[in-house]
């Protein structure tokens, strides 16, 4: 193995916050943590909606139409709904594996 290199995948600092932040409200944050570390060509829904997120900051500070804005809101929404959505069938696959 000598000169073969690992890729390591490591949460950075603000997704670790993001996590202690989760648990402290007494919210599951395993599945954020396996989203962020999630490896292959598909992009996570945390990363996408970070994403989405700093987005809509930068079209908020440069004055883009509203309807742009609003479109950009509904990808949000979607990606949220398709998180809580994965979240529930992780929960009920978690519940019958006990």
């Amino acid at each position: 193995m000598c000169g073969v290199k690992r890729k390591r995948n490591v949460l950075n600092v603000k997704q670790k916050l993001e996590i202690l932040q989760k648990l402290d409200n007494g919210e599951s944050a395993s599945t954020d943590a396996e989203d962020v570390l999630n490896e292959g060509n598909t992009i996570s829904h945390s990363a996408a909606l970070q994403s989405v997120e700093i987005l809509l900051d930068y079209m908020g500070q440069r004055g883009f139409d509203y309807g742009d804005i609003t479109a950009v809101r509904k990808i949000r929404v979607d990606i949220r709904q398709e998180m809580n959505k994965q979240q529930k069938q992780r929960r009920i696959t978690d519940l019958f594996k006990q």
